[in-house]
């Protein structure tokens, strides 16, 4: 899982996380709960990855996370990544072999060029070839990841044969920010609807 912002979630040696208001980091346990083994990576040395998620040496990165997953056995792979993480989820499934992933959720992804000089659409989305899931959510006021991006981002997804958009509705405001993690962009306050509804989504591809 691939979290947004700067990709800096602060893990230490003793595997606490300083910065874990993210929506994929704060949600960890619920997917626990639905049985699913997570994969966070953090940054080295603390590095932003504004601007580096859809680079060549970024997909190297993931391609070595693929790797230690497949390597721990533990079921079939997905990508999921939320805001700016999305376009590190879409370039690590554009470079993927065929059968390494079972899918992947893009979750209000960054569509809209801003200060990260990058988009999900500079991660040759055209090249991903596993199931795709995009969530948006209708009351995501974050200027980069508009909700109504969702279609655009799944016309771009030419080499895949299963594209599917879920939208959702909701969230509760905390951050000063509205592409903050705590606002409906980071589904504060629904958390556990909207990972109900990717999970079930991904269920229907391991069987």
């Amino acid at each position: 899982m691939f979290p947004g912002g700067s990709g800096d979630i602060g893990l230490g040696l003793d595997g606490s996380i300083r910065h874990g208001e993210n929506f994929v980091v704060r949600t960890r346990e619920l997917w626990n709960q639905r049985h699913y083994a997570i994969l966070i990576p953090d940054t080295v040395n603390s590095l932003n990855l504004r601007g580096h998620r859809s680079s060549a040496s970024y997909e190297r990165i993931i391609e070595d996370l693929l790797t230690f997953a497949q390597q721990e056995k533990t079921g079939p792979v997905f990508l999921l990544g939320t805001s700016q993480g999305a376009i590190a989820a879409a370039n690590g499934a554009a470079h993927a072999p065929p059968t390494a992933l079972a899918g992947v959720v893009l979750s209000e992804a960054v569509s809209v060029m801003g200060g990260s000089k990058e988009t999900v659409f500079s991660a040759t989305p055209q090249d991903i070839h596993a199931p795709v899931l995009i969530v948006a959510n209708h009351t995501d006021r974050c200027n980069v990841a508009p909700p109504q991006e969702a279609s655009p981002i799944a016309a771009s997804m030419t080499g895949s044969s299963d594209v599917q958009i879920l939208r959702v509705t909701g969230g509760s405001t905390l951050s000063k920010k509205t592409c903050g993690s705590l606002s409906p962009h980071g589904y504060f306050g629904i958390e556990d609807d909207v990972i109900t509804k990717i999970s079930a989504w991904m269920e229907t591809k391991l069987r």
